[in-house]
């Protein structure tokens, strides 16, 4: 088996379950993990799987508009931070096209087994959204066979994972090959 993971991670977190999701896939064969921010969608040719994820933004996928809110988000709670003598949080990595981007420049695809996944806040999703059903969307529209979806929990946006996910991930992967 050929399987790329493509991953857009902002804080890290959705980078970390996209790692161990392929840690779980190396189990059944081979393994490439990208980041959209360097991938080209010629980088899928060949793969029998594809699993695609990335951070929950404003209910949904991240779009240009929604990691520029982050960052600029992100630069104000570091000011806050210095003013008040405290280590700043992380910022942002938004190099490169958002996932949503990514995904509607991908051509068509057929007969690809396909699957999804999301980092998002630990609240029900009626309150946060997910981003994986808007990937699996768009990979069914490109003519992807979408065989799951799953959400992964972080304690806040910028993270940490919450205790387990990254085990839990690792077990999803083990199960998708």
């Amino acid at each position: 088996m050929q399987a790329v993971v493509l991953y857009e991670s902002l804080y890290g977190n959705t980078r970390e379950i996209a790692e161990a999701v392929a840690e779980g896939l190396r189990e059944r064969g081979e393994v490439v993990v990208l980041d959209v921010a360097g991938a080209s969608p010629d980088a899928l040719a060949g793969a029998d799987l594809v699993v695609v994820g990335g951070p929950t933004h404003v209910h949904g996928m991240s779009s240009e508009l929604s990691r520029k809110g982050a960052a600029e988000d992100a630069a104000k709670r570091a000011a806050k931070a210095a003013a008040e003598g405290a280590d700043a949080p992380p910022a942002p990595h938004v190099e490169g096209p958002a996932l949503r981007t990514w995904l509607d420049r991908l051509g068509r695809v057929e007969g690809v087994r396909a699957a999804t996944f999301d980092t998002r806040i630990g609240k029900p999703k009626l309150l946060t959204g997910s981003a994986e059903k808007g990937i699996a969307r768009r990979l069914r529209h490109h003519g992807f066979e979408v065989a799951a979806e799953e959400s992964f929990v972080v304690e806040d946006s910028a993270g940490p994972l919450a205790a387990g996910e990254r085990e839990r991930a690792r077990a999803w992967g083990a199960g998708l090959a």
